[in-house]
């Protein structure tokens, strides 16, 4: 990433509008209000894993109803949290046993200043699995898409995997991707990390936080989304794991080349348009015969929250073809 690329990143990270009074009020904002603990996402208990090496990863369980045990991954992003998955989990909780697991880096689980990896992240997914010790559904989102593939790929007992707007299936689009293209990342997180301050100062903020949700939204920005990202970015170390999304880190170089076409489990991808991501390679994908693609119209990336009765139809028939 060269330096011209990297000024138009911050401007972009700032989120555009934040600049003079607001930008001023709402860091000063930010910087005196004290920090407190992070509420739950979801209802049902918050448990945890250790993940040697790394710390203590978070999830949550509700393991009333019968079936598969399902299992939610959120995406990845700047206040990232298991909030992004809240209208799955109020679909299927009580009706399936749902857990729900907060990234390495996110959410509640630890946030330690260390490398963070795509194989960290499916480590995380791969230990929770393990933990559960039986076959599972496994429903992620946007960048977790990636991170869930890798860990299928080892690990026979996730049964099926459901992506919604997943990376990994076309050109890469803006400058954390791009990155990845060119070193991994590298270079991009050591000038950002210069930064580290004043940039996540700034994407943390609720304007900045809303700004970019809007972008996956056609209509309204629900209010206690923005409220719980801003929360969630508010906690200690949670500048860490950013850095790696946002310098590219936590990308896959070819997406599609080395993890989707590897799949040969049953796979139902749910999309429509999102800013964030493309689906250049999604027709080849399709062809496969493990594979489902299904658009819910009307959506822009978030469509469990714009279109939920949608996705969870989709979900209900995808999963009925589960054997």
């Amino acid at each position: 990433m060269n330096r011209r690329k990297l000024l138009t990143t911050l401007v972009l990270l700032s989120g555009v509008t934040l600049v003079g009074a607001a930008t001023a009020q709402a860091q000063n904002n930010a910087a005196i209000e004290a920090v407190r603990p992070l509420r739950p996402a979801v209802s049902g208990e918050l448990r945890t894993l250790e993940l040697p090496g790394f710390g203590t990863v978070h999830y949550y369980a509700s393991e009333g109803g019968e079936g598969r045990p399902l299992i939610l991954t959120h995406s990845v992003n700047a206040a990232a949290s298991t909030y992004e998955m809240k209208p799955l989990w109020d679909a299927y909780a009580g009706q399936r046993p749902v857990y729900s697991l907060d990234w390495p880096g996110f959410g509640q689980s630890d946030r330690p200043d260390t490398r963070y990896s795509a194989e960290l992240m499916s480590q995380a997914l791969l230990a929770l699995v393990a933990e559960l010790d039986t076959e599972v559904d496994v429903v992620s989102l946007s960048l977790g898409s990636e991170f869930a593939a890798r860990a299928a790929l080892e690990e026979p007992r996730i049964r099926s995997l459901a992506l919604i707007s997943p990376s990994g299936l076309g050109e890469p689009r803006g400058s954390s991707q791009e990155a990845t293209q060119e070193d991994g990342g590298a270079r991009a997180y050591e000038r950002l990390s210069r930064f580290e301050d004043p940039l996540y100062g700034l994407i943390r903020s609720r304007p900045s936080i809303h700004y970019f949700l809007s972008r996956s939204f056609r209509g309204d920005v629900p209010r206690d989304l923005v409220q719980y990202a801003w929360e969630s970015s508010r906690q200690e170390g949670a500048v860490n794991a950013p850095l790696y999304f946002l310098s590219g880190q936590l990308f896959s170089r070819d997406g599609y080349g080395e993890l989707y076409s590897k799949l040969e489990i049953p796979v139902a991808v749910l999309y429509d348009r999102d800013a964030f991501v493309s689906f250049e390679r999604l027709p080849q994908f399709d062809t496969k015969s493990n594979v489902a693609a299904v658009r819910i119209p009307g959506t822009d990336g978030l469509p469990q929250w714009e279109q939920p009765d949608a996705v969870t139809d989709v979900l209900d028939q995808f999963w009925a073809q589960v054997r």
